[in-house]
């Protein structure tokens, strides 16, 4: 690839910018109050640019925040796009945004070039994105056949060795719980107790994506499995899901230790999909509830607000296809046959008025 470097201002020359690894270091010690999780996601998501960097022909340890122009951004996700190929949008989609989160931090703390926006950086990425379409969500048809499962599977004693019956238990609430709200499953794993009354609560506040607090809903048998689960603790720990695992160690201040990790959520849902022959992740619950909503009736903006899409485009794009029995009611009803038409031509006209 062609080796480019922006050329900053004379006003730039005089000013001084750190080098790309010292803004790296920079930035994603300004992390320290966000998830662990993002946190690794956006490391990766730097790594990756100094890969493409590098295909430019580019030195990621001698270049300074100065050199990067109002492309970059678009040039970068070309570059994923030529790597992982059109397909793979959601890795390619991660990588940019931990990287574009970069370059928020690099604008906010002046560390662009002058005649660089991270406006123009965000509208010109715009620009491209809008050109790769979203793949449609693909929902296996049987995943509510992991709810029942789980459900059918019989409860070990009370009194037996292990903490079988306990895991079983939680499990049950769990699935119950992404199969109701369609919650993230970093939304899962941060439940307290205290949020939902110990499954007293049919709704509940939960932080989810960009710290935006959001109303979910519980339905009365996700509500049950969570009593069952909590009653059977006969504990006072706060978080709502735990590990039962011989190395959970100590439990910390209110329990903190023994909360589970959204990873495990997703490990939960893996190992009982696998169980039942059904592919399935804990994001295929959330948009299963989405698609079962939109087909009975709901509208787009209602799903948005019940998700938590920051933008009701993001709903739009992603399930739009998914309204299909709402608008086959639509096409039956309105629709009419060539000879209904005809027929309707054939009438006799109406009488003149006397």
């Amino acid at each position: 690839m062609k080796h480019y470097l922006y050329h900053s201002s004379s006003r730039d020359s005089a000013r001084s910018f750190p080098a790309l690894l010292d803004a790296e270091r920079l930035f994603l010690d300004s992390l320290a109050g966000r998830s662990p999780r993002t946190t690794s996601t956006y490391r990766s998501g730097l790594g990756r640019f100094r890969e493409f960097l590098q295909a430019r022909g580019i030195d990621p340890l001698a270049v300074t925040t100065d050199r990067f122009g109002p492309d970059e951004l678009e040039r970068f996700y070309t570059w994923l796009v030529r790597a992982y190929g059109r397909d793979d949008r959601f890795t390619v989609v991660t990588y940019v945004a931990g990287v574009r989160a970069f370059f928020r931090f690099l604008a906010r703390r002046r560390l662009l070039p002058e005649t660089v926006s991270f406006e123009e950086l965000r509208d010109n990425l715009r620009e491209v994105l809008g050109r790769v379409p979203y793949k449609t969500p693909r929902i296996d048809d049987r995943l509510a056949l992991i709810v029942t499962y789980v459900d059918g599977l019989e409860l070990p004693p009370a009194h037996g060795p292990g903490q079988a019956r306990l895991e079983l238990l939680r499990d049950r609430a769990m699935i119950r719980t992404l199969f109701a709200t369609g919650m993230r499953r970093e939304e899962v794993a941060s439940l307290d107790r205290a949020d939902l009354q110990d499954g007293r609560a049919r709704q509940a506040i939960v932080t989810g994506k960009g710290h935006k607090e959001r109303l979910v809903f519980f339905d009365d048998t996700a509500l049950r499995a969570i009593r069952d689960y909590v009653e059977a603790r006969g504990d006072t720990y706060s978080p709502l899901f735990l590990r039962h695992d011989k190395g959970r160690g100590r439990p910390g201040a209110g329990g903190r230790h023994f909360r589970l990790s959204a990873q495990s959520v997703w490990g939960v849902v893996k190992k009982y999909a696998a169980a039942v022959g059904v592919p399935a992740s804990t994001h295929d619950f959330r948009h299963a509830k989405a698609s079962v909503m939109l087909n009975r009736g709901a509208k787009l903006s209602e799903v948005q607000d019940i998700l938590g899409h920051a933008s009701p485009e993001t709903t739009k794009r992603i399930y739009a296809h998914y309204e299909v029995s709402h608008l086959r009611d639509v096409f039956d009803r309105f629709s009419a046959s060539a000879e209904e038409l005809v027929e309707a031509l054939e009438e006799p006209p109406p009488a003149p008025l006397a």
